[in-house]
């Protein structure tokens, strides 16, 4: 009877002392791995569940938010535990030219959410989401390009690894979001307006600027497969949602006489963008063939796979977005199509994620138990 009541001990402290020790050391090793683009997957759940509510697919699209709704705070408490536990690891990203840019996609996330979030009538939160926001995009936007300046080398600068992509993304989803929540804003309203319409210029500038750098970098010096990764298709995305962001102007009426006379310019610039958007489909298709199919790299589960939904799901929802701003139905079928390729691309991601997350956390409990 001695041996059966340790065994009950044994039992006892396996379930309720050795179980809860081994998931809070998970969890610590987890927020310590955390890398910054974690917010990626909250932007493409986020702007895949827009699209699916825009084209009248409401329990898809609430499914998705629901997701949504409860991965953002948990990535956040576990963004919050790194920063708290690892000071250094968050200082090392932040100081990393190839990294801090990544930071930006806490900013986008807040953006799509916050959009997601008035579709469905919620416009205080996702008000409270974009003033967040934008003093730490402000903070983010110079220290970024200031670390990218005076720590860059020409051994570091390789301007096809996208960091810039997500400062723009990020500054796009401001620019939209601003827009939807502006009505909201009282008095504030036109100076929400003006600020709003900077944000696009500023990121239409830092996008043709980037593009003129990466086609410099893909035509002139060479690639190896390993360069081409998942991110580069935000290059796609960046344009996608700065044609968004233009379209949203397009379809508000403007309380300043001077910003209404931008309507043809805004028009112009939105139509090539989204054909800048349009044309790199097909080109990151033809790499990940190369990289793949012909240089026979397996594809695998990464984190930075988001980075192809999302520029997926923001296509879709651009392109309906422009055929309202230009009257131009064909659109709203390219849209519907893009949707369901986002659609199906997320569900790809996420059984991935959901493999990998099992495999590792097993991995990791048996590793502790020995």
């Amino acid at each position: 009877m001695p041996g059966s009541h340790t065994r009950k001990e044994s039992i006892f402290f396996k379930l309720f002392v050795k179980l809860p020790r081994r998931f809070a050391a998970f969890i610590s090793n987890l927020s310590f791995s955390l890398h910054p683009s974690v917010f990626a997957f909250v932007m493409a759940t986020g702007i895949v569940s827009n699209a699916l509510f825009l084209e009248d697919y409401r329990r898809l699209s609430a499914a998705l938010f629901r997701l949504n709704a409860a991965a953002y705070p948990w990535l956040a408490i576990l963004l919050i535990l790194r920063a708290l536990r690892f000071p250094g690891a968050v200082w090392s990203d932040l100081v990393d030219t190839r990294r801090v840019f990544s930071f930006f996609s806490l900013i986008a996330a807040n953006g799509v959410f916050g959009g997601g979030l008035c579709l469905r009538g919620v416009h205080v939160e996702a008000l409270e989401l974009w003033l967040l926001s934008l003093p730490v995009w402000a903070v983010l936007i110079y220290f970024s390009f200031g670390l990218f300046i005076f720590r860059n080398s020409a051994r570091l600068a390789n301007v096809i690894e996208g960091g810039w992509l997500f400062a723009i993304v990020a500054t796009e989803s401001l620019a939209i979001l601003g827009a939807l929540i502006a009505p909201q804003t009282g008095s504030f309203c036109r100076a929400v307006f003006v600020l709003v319409h900077l944000l696009w210029g500023l990121g239409a500038g830092l996008y043709g600027i980037y593009v003129t750098l990466l086609s410099y970098r893909l035509f002139y010096i060479e690639v190896s497969p390993n360069d081409l990764t998942p991110v580069l298709w935000v290059v796609m995305g960046a344009a996608a949602i700065s044609t968004n962001a233009g379209s949203n102007l397009l379809l508000t009426n403007s309380p300043f006489a001077s910003l209404a006379a931008l309507r043809p310019f805004i028009e112009g610039v939105t139509l090539v963008l989204w054909a800048w958007a349009s044309f790199w489909i097909p080109l990151l298709v033809l790499f990940g063939i190369w990289k793949h199919a012909v240089r026979r790299l397996p594809l695998s589960y990464s984190p930075m796979l988001w980075g192809i939904v999302f520029p997926l799901g923001m296509f879709s929802v651009a392109s309906l977005r422009l055929s309202l701003a230009e009257d131009y139905p064909p659109l709203h079928a390219l849209s519907a199509a893009a949707m369901w390729v986002s659609f199906a691309a997320w569900i790809g991601t996420f059984l991935g994620l959901a493999n990998a997350t099992r495999r590792d956390f097993w991995k990791f409990m048996r590793g502790r138990a020995r």
